[in-house]
């Protein structure tokens, strides 16, 4: 087990500077101080390890999302307030966690000894779409939004803007402290939800502006 996390460490490391795509296993093992035999005991391919880095930086969360959509709430939105910010202040101060992303948003192409991570990604980017989404549900079931929300088109939104502010933040991290203004970036995207939610009854392609 030792040797497997060397190895996670090592292609956090190497991946961030050299990029995923232009760094062979033979420079993770060489960073790891291991053979190149001990990469493939563990991993099958580049594929395999790059999935690995990833799904150690984001299980805790994948986890807590995953038991707030199968698990009743008594305030959905509260939840998924708090599941928000806390996504935010991770990032902000986990290394490893801004390590993995730096590659993912900046330093990945998912071509090549890459290309079975783009349905992998696809696969994962579905579950936690459906996860946000149930927690809409919830809320709409507890009258903390209209019965006509449209459900999916707000679970895009919402996931469309967390995914740009931590793809932003990884890019300059000095922009801002995040970990400060987590609670209130949060808060922003709830509160406008709250305000204004998309519905179904409006046609596709119109959106509707309040003035």
């Amino acid at each position: 087990m030792a040797t497997r996390e060397l190895l996670l460490d090592a292609a956090e490391r190497e991946f961030s500077q050299r990029g995923a795509t232009r760094t062979s296993l033979a420079e993770v093992a060489s960073a790891a101080g291991v053979t190149r035999g001990a990469v493939y005991w563990h991993f099958r391919d580049k594929s395999d390890l790059f999935a690995a880095m990833c799904a150690r930086a984001k299980l805790p969360m994948e986890t807590t999302l995953e038991r707030a959509a199968t698990t009743p709430q008594t305030d959905p939105l509260g939840t998924l307030l708090m599941l928000m910010t806390t996504a935010l202040t991770n990032l902000a101060s986990d290394r490893r966690a801004q390590a993995v992303f730096e590659v993912l948003f900046h330093k990945c192409e998912l071509t090549g000894e890459l290309a079975p991570l783009a349905q992998r990604r696809q696969r994962e980017r579905s579950l936690c779409l459906n996860y946000v989404e149930r927690v809409l549900q919830q809320a709409v079931e507890a009258g903390q939004l209209p019965a006509d929300t449209d459900t999916a088109l707000a679970t895009h939104a919402l996931h469309a803007y967390m995914g740009g502010l931590m793809r932003d933040w990884v890019a300059d991290k000095h922009a801002y402290d995040l970990a400060t203004v987590a609670p209130m970036l949060a808060a922003m995207a709830i509160a406008g939800l709250r305000a204004d939610p998309p519905r179904r009854s409006q046609e596709r392609g119109q959106a509707q502006i309040s003035l």
